[in-house]
């Protein structure tokens, strides 16, 4: 079963940055494509980056250039550099281990609790 804790969130100004973290546990890591999501106050959970276990990397057009996806496979780890942050990037951000690395692939792990981001203007 699929677990994930989710950390490094906070409370920033616009134009700040953060540097999201992942752990993952209950599956072989290593050749799991993984994804970052961000739920936006009232709004559904979206994708906004995905990594494959190649380190290919895919961004949601609204984070392109600004947010960086990687992972430590020696850490079951993966993360999220966040830099440039606008107000509209606040949210929850969850990560989740995905089927595969393909457009529109479900997550299959448990939901963690996400780390809340707050951008301020």
């Amino acid at each position: 079963q699929v677990q994930l804790v989710e950390s490094g969130g906070g409370l920033v100004q616009a134009g700040g940055s953060l540097r999201l973290s992942c752990v993952v546990s209950g599956t072989n890591f290593s050749p799991k494509a993984v994804g970052w999501y961000r739920q936006a106050p009232g709004k559904q959970r979206d994708l906004v980056a995905r990594i494959s276990s190649g380190e290919n990397t895919d961004y949601e057009d609204s984070v392109k250039g600004r947010f960086t996806i990687s992972r430590d496979n020696a850490k079951n780890t993966v993360y999220l550099q966040m830099n440039s942050l606008q107000p509209q990037d606040t949210g929850v951000y969850y990560c989740n281990v995905l089927r595969g690395y393909y457009r529109n692939a479900p997550a299959v792990g448990n939901w963690g609790q996400g780390t809340q981001v707050t951008v301020s203007s």
